[in-house]
């Protein structure tokens, strides 16, 4: 029996209604996410997550280049996204789903114009090298906290509101 690997979480509060913060994390990922965080052979130029269930996420290269990181397993707008990281301890991807931890993100409504992302990266412990990738995402540049900073950042930028 493989021992569990903790789940890495991370929260934050946006000043859009909850359809909004849902296409901006979904649709918008290369807006938010930090271009030194891709596995492809060349810089990234976006990172796509298609919409819907079965649908890639993926990094697009400058060049054109795809390098497949996951898939969508639960497409439920605006309220949950769930997709795989298969990407093993040899930072590359790792085509057998059997090998993918989780990503699973919730939307919830604080208000008209207010809403609460959360994040938990689970089932670290079927990824090969899972400790070290769990690692490296906690430790290395600050896990899904330090994403949703800069997702809540673009969100900010987007409506014109300050960051702080």
């Amino acid at each position: 029996m493989t021992t569990p690997i903790p789940a890495i979480e991370g929260k934050t509060t946006v000043n859009v209604n909850r359809e909004r913060a849902f296409e901006l994390f979904t649709a918008h990922f290369g807006a938010w996410w930090p271009p030194q965080y891709h596995i492809g052979a060349v810089e990234v130029a976006d990172v796509v997550l298609e919409p819907r269930e079965g649908g890639r996420w993926f990094e697009l290269g400058v060049d054109g280049s795809e390098c497949d990181w996951g898939r969508v397993l639960a497409w439920e707008p605006p309220e949950r996204v769930l997709f795989t990281w298969q990407i093993g301890g040899d930072w590359q991807f790792d085509p057998d789903p059997a090998h993918a931890s989780e990503i699973e993100v919730r939307f919830h409504v604080d208000g008209p114009e207010q809403t609460t992302v959360e994040v938990e990266q689970r089932h670290f412990e079927r990824l090969v090298g899972g400790e070290g990738v769990h690692g490296a995402i906690e430790h290395g540049g600050g896990g899904w906290v330090a994403l949703l900073a800069a997702y809540s950042a673009m969100v900010a930028g987007e409506t014109g509101q300050t960051h702080g």
